[in-house]
């Protein structure tokens, strides 16, 4: 082609000869990063990621880690997977931007296909996608509030859907992701989530109590705050998140089926970080039955590039008008090849089984960590989660209902989920916090081997142990 031609006609500036010299030493980079990177941007170190592969990375200072975080959950089939960089490669050497209002690409249509093939149920056959999960939120939105007319959208306590406007609006994790930045975007209502802690009811709580008491709240909400007749969407993480890896009893999602079924709200699953195999289902909605009308999606289906979407039948969709979805890189044409040969690799290989076999291990053994109250088990309140997506929330001085414990006099800190977070750091176990209570969350590639768990398994242990002998003082 004669565009290298046309580019080498461009003549070079004299400052060209003295290129400009890149910062590599990591005392220089953090501090680069501490000066002009914004503080609004929070780390939980200022290490510097040099390489990965597989669950393993690698800092500009050799420290070698073992990732149980996956870039909260988007490395789904680890770092520099072969096929997916290989998928990269191949396209950038090919064409690297498509803007979607101006033509298709090969990758973006192909990639649709791929995903007609996971869906959850058939009738999910329309497509839109674009860059991140809080900008696939905002489309959810504005497609629920087009096609039923309606302007209102009830959410969860405790959910987390984003950072952007809209997205923020429906958040209800954490304040610290919208504090300060009010007027938010009005008509949403938070409904209570069949969560114990949340709800202020002991940790042994049947089940069936919990979601007799969030059907109360949301059927409560449809008579005292938003009329069923003003209602465009509900929206629903089918494990919540941030708000502290809970997945949602089944019974529950069934009554909201049922409920928007009646007045005829929508019901948007939220499969951001759920969704692509994660919870040892392909979608996480699958572990109840029940059929969204749309599905929000992002994360790990492109094992790191930056590439969201939607998906609802195709008459809702109709609803929306040419132009009234787009953006500039919606569906990059690179991403979207990232994207197919992550999915490519999971309809072809038994991952879901893998996924749950390494869940099962995972739970034993923090279950046995749990048990072993001489070496800091006391400590652990709750193992929680489903597939690969799994939290330990610890006890807490400041709770109530978890602040109890078998050591006495001894007094709990309230942060013991960030000080079990640095102690695995320390050994070179990567891993994170979530939610405002003490919850430390297991998150890894769905590609871990059993050893690496075994392993994973191992610093926990030694963690929990070096905490807990140094809140009894010993």
């Amino acid at each position: 082609m004669p565009s290298a031609a046309i580019i080498s006609e461009i003549p070079l500036l004299p400052s060209a000869s003295k290129p400009l010299p890149l910062t590599t030493s990591t005392q220089g980079l953090q501090a680069i990063a501490d000066k002009h990177i914004t503080k609004g941007l929070g780390r939980l170190r200022d290490h510097v990621f040099k390489e990965g592969r597989g669950l393993r990375v690698l800092t500009t200072e050799n420290q070698k880690l073992l990732d149980f975080t996956s870039g909260i959950g988007v490395t789904s089939l680890g770092h520099a997977h072969p096929d997916v960089t290989a998928a990269i490669i191949e396209q950038a050497q090919s064409i690297i931007h498509v803007q979607c209002a101006i033509g298709l690409s090969e990758p973006y249509v192909q990639l649709v296909e791929s995903l007609l093939t996971m869906m959850p149920d058939p009738t999910l056959d329309s497509f839109f996608f674009w860059n991140s999960g809080s900008e696939a939120i905002e489309a959810a939105i504005k497609v629920a509030r087009t096609k039923t007319k309606r302007n209102n959208i009830v959410v969860m306590q405790g959910g987390y859907h984003g950072r952007t406007s809209g997205a923020a609006a429906l958040t209800r994790s954490k304040t610290s992701f919208f504090k300060g930045t009010g007027p938010l975007m009005p008509c949403v209502y938070t409904t209570p989530f069949p969560y114990w802690h949340a709800m202020g009811l002991p940790k042994d709580t049947p089940e069936e109590v919990l979601v007799d008491q969030a059907i109360l709240g949301i059927e409560n909400l449809l008579q005292q705050q938003t009329a069923p007749e003003d209602t465009a969407a509900i929206f629903l993480e089918p494990v919540i998140g941030e708000g502290g890896y809970v997945p949602t009893p089944p019974a529950y999602i069934k009554h909201l089926r049922q409920l928007c079924d009646k007045h005829g709200i929508m019901l948007v699953a939220d499969e951001i970080q759920t969704g692509f195999c994660r919870t040892g289902k392909t979608f996480a909605i699958e572990h109840s039955g029940v059929k969204p009308d749309l599905m929000v999606f992002a994360k790990g289906f492109a094992n790191g590039m930056p590439i969201s979407g939607i998906v609802t039948r195709s008459e809702i969709m109709s609803a929306m008008q040419p132009g009234s979805l787009g953006g500039t890189y919606s569906g990059n044409v690179v991403a979207c090849a990232a994207a197919l040969a992550t999915t490519r690799y999971m309809r072809t290989h038994d991952i879901l089984s893998h996924v749950n076999a390494r869940s099962e291990q995972i739970f034993n053994g923090l279950r046995e960590i749990q048990a072993d109250t001489e070496n800091g088990g006391w400590m652990i309140e709750e193992i929680r989660g489903q597939g690969l997506m799994i939290a330990l929330e610890f006890k807490d001085p400041n709770s109530k209902l978890t602040r109890s414990h078998s050591r006495g006099d001894v007094t709990l800190p309230g942060n013991l989920n960030k000080l079990v977070q640095d102690a695995c750091y320390d050994r070179g176990l990567l891993v994170l916090t979530t939610s405002i209570y003490p919850v430390l969350r297991l998150i890894p590639a769905l590609i871990l081997s059993e050893d690496e768990v075994d392993e994973m398994l191992s610093t926990m242990r030694e963690a929990v142990r070096e905490v807990a002998k140094s809140v009894e003082g010993k």
